[in-house]
C-alpha cells in the first residue's frame, strides 16, 4: 500500500519525504508543487487511498477519520498563500468527487468551532459517522456520510508546521498524557501547540505535538517545557522524533543532547530542499 501511494507520487517526481510508524499507523508523505500540478499529484494519491485502504480494518494509536486522513497544502512565503488556497479548495473537490466527505479546517474553516482537527477526529469514524448521520455535522464537500471504506478527509493551507514526538522514560502513558495537557495552548502552554499523550510498546510514552508556527516557538522551547513538566512527575524526555519535513529556524538552539531519532537535516529540513 505505501509502495503504491509512493508510486503515485514519485510518477510526477514531487515526493520529498515519507514517514511511517508502525504504532501510529499512519504514513505522513511530504510532496512539492505548484498549481495544477500539485493538484493532480494530490489526487492520483487520494485516488490510490480510498480504493485500496479499508478502514474498518485500522488499528493505531493516532486519532484518524479517514484513510486520506489530513490533506494540508503548505505555503512557504505569503505570495503564494492565495494560490495554495486556491489549489487546497480544487483538492478537496477532487477528493469529494471520490465520494468521499471532506472537512475544511483550519484557515480555511466556515466557523471557529471547524477550525482544529481534534473537532472532527474525537471518536474516529463511528462517532463521526453517528454526528453526520444525526445531523449535528455536515461536510464541506461530498456526500453527508462517511465512505464506507475510505471514511472522510481534512483539507486546509497553511503556513509550515512542526509535527514533534517527545519520548518520555515511564511506560505511564497517563505521565504523558497530563504533560501534554499542560503544554498545548488550550491548557494554557505554549501557544500554537497541540498535543496528546500516548503509550508505546517499547516501555516508553509519547508525548506528540503539533507546533503551528516553529519559527515564533522553536522545538526547544517544546522541549524545555516537557521536560519541566515531566520533572514534576518524575520522568523526562529521552528521545525525540520529527515527522516529515521542518523549517530551520524550528530547529535553532536544539540542545545538543537530546537525540532526534532517524533525523537526516539535509533531507528534512525545508530550505535544504526547495
Amino acid at each position: 500500500m505505501i509502495a503504491a501511494l509512493r508510486a503515485a507520487l514519485d510518477a510526477r517526481r514531487g515526493c520529498l519525504d515519507r514517514h511511517s510508524d508502525a504504532e501510529h499507523n499512519r504514513t505522513v508523505f511530504t510532496v512539492a508543487g505548484r498549481g495544477p500540478e500539485l493538484v493532480e499529484l494530490l489526487a492520483d494519491a487520494a485516488e490510490v487511498a480510498v480504493g485500496r485502504i479499508d478502514m474498518r480494518h485500522h488499528r493505531g494509536l493516532h486519532p484518524c477519520i479517514g484513510a486520506l486522513d489530513v490533506c494540508p497544502l503548505v505555503w512557504l512565503g505569503t505570495e503564494v498563500r492565495e494560490e495554495a488556497v486556491a489549489s487546497a479548495r480544487q483538492v478537496a473537490e477532487r477528493v469529494a468527487a471520490l465520494l468521499v466527505p471532506v472537512f475544511l479546517y483550519g484557515e480555511l474553516a466556515s466557523s471557529e468551532q471547524r477550525r482544529e482537527r481534534a473537532f472532527f477526529r474525537e471518536g474516529g469514524i463511528a462517532a463521526l459517522r453517528a454526528r453526520m448521520a444525526a445531523g449535528e455535522l455536515g461536510p464541506d464537500l461530498g456526500p453527508r456520510a462517511p465512505h464506507p471504506t475510505a471514511g472522510a478527509t481534512l483539507v486546509t493551507a497553511r503556513p509550515p508546521l512542526a509535527a514533534f514526538n517527545l519520548e518520555l522514560d515511564t511506560a505511564d502513558a497517563a505521565v504523558a498524557q497530563r504533560v501534554a495537557a499542560a503544554l498545548r495552548e488550550a491548557g494554557g502552554g505554549l501557544p500554537g501547540v497541540r498535543a496528546i499523550g500516548l503509550p508505546l510498546a517499547s516501555g516508553r510514552s509519547q508525548v506528540s505535538v503539533n507546533v503551528h508556527d516553529p519559527i515564533a516557538v522553536p522545538l526547544r522551547m517544546v522541549v524545555a517545557r516537557v521536560a519541566e513538566l515531566a520533572a514534576e512527575q518524575g520522568a523526562r524526555p529521552v528521545e525525540a522524533e520529527i515527522v516529515g519535513m521542518v523549517p530551520a529556524a524550528a530547529l535553532q538552539g536544539f540542545p545538543d543532547e537530546l537525540a532526534i531519532r532517524g533525523f537526516e537535516p539535509d533531507q528534512q529540513v525545508i530550505e535544504h530542499r526547495l
